[in-house]
């Protein structure tokens, strides 16, 4: 790992934590390897979402102290840790929220307790376990069993403040989703967006098509295309700037209402509202 992709770890931190940091981690991958623990298993089956646990829980309800029987199995990327002697805490936070995880050394075992120690911020974790009220009020996992899901070597950006620096979101986008609420709802109100849209179009007889992508000629748009090269025809081809002229051969052939959601590529100037690379329907 260079330096320079180490600084970039320690999310604005000093080039030699980064890299005391990352060490550090690959010491804890080279334990959990030595002693037999897979740090990328491939599966985790039969999770529940933070948020359906927290719908069908209500702490103030259930009262301090509350502790059930039903097992959950969650899993998620740790953005916070705590240990106080024989009892440790884990934030594990999906795409739906996040929860309290706590353990406990004599309900665990030494060695799974022990296992605690190889978990930092950034990890994805698989917990199992059941639902319990801590004295705070606030609604909990306590910890049966946890696995470790992906070993992060890198440390992540600030969790709580997200990244304000537009170069590393644009640049960095996995980090700007990772810190930034706001940023993974902007992407999942997009998808939405599109799914209601293609609802509306199809539930009044329109018909999606996909034209292609690299073409021989290039209109539709008073653009200026990307070129590339098509190596087994040796023919020059060009990134579409528009869908219209297929779409049209396709009324031709004898569609009436058609419609495609496609990528359009533009090589032309470019700003945080101007991609060369972007989605239209046309």
């Amino acid at each position: 790992m260079s330096e320079e992709t180490v600084a970039e770890a320690g999310a604005g931190g000093d080039r030699s934590a980064a890299v005391s940091t990352y060490d550090s981690r690959l010491a804890k991958l080279a334990k959990l390897r030595a002693e037999g623990v897979d740090p990328y298993p491939h599966s985790f089956e039969g999770r529940t979402h933070v948020a359906e646990i927290v719908a069908a829980h209500d702490p103030a309800a259930l009262g301090e102290g509350h502790h059930e029987e039903l097992s959950y199995r969650v899993m998620g990327r740790v953005t916070g840790e705590r240990g106080h002697g024989k009892t440790a805490f884990l934030d594990v936070r999906d795409i739906t929220g996040t929860i309290q995880v706590y353990a406990r050394r004599d309900e665990l075992g030494e060695e799974a307790f022990g296992r605690l120690e190889d978990i930092d911020v950034g990890d994805l974790v698989g917990v199992e376990g059941v639902v319990h009220v801590t004295k705070r009020g606030q609604l909990a996992i306590a910890v049966r069993e946890l696995t470790l899901l992906a070993k992060a070597l890198k440390d992540p950006p600030d969790l709580f403040h997200g990244i304000s620096d537009p170069e590393t979101r644009y640049r960095q986008r996995e980090l700007d989703l990772m810190a930034n609420e706001g940023s993974r709802e902007i992407f999942k109100q997009r998808s939405t967006l599109i799914w209601e849209i293609r609802n509306y179009m199809n539930s009044r007889g329109w018909v999606e098509l996909e034209t292609p992508i690299l073409q021989r000629l290039t209109g539709g748009a008073a653009a200026r295309p990307f070129v590339t090269h098509h190596n087994a025809l040796d023919r020059e081809l060009f990134l579409r700037t528009a869908t219209e002229l297929y779409l049209k051969r396709a009324i031709v052939g004898g569609f009436e209402d058609v419609y495609e959601f496609g990528k359009f590529f533009r090589n032309e100037g470019m700003s945080p509202q101007h991609n060369p690379e972007f989605t239209m329907l046309e």
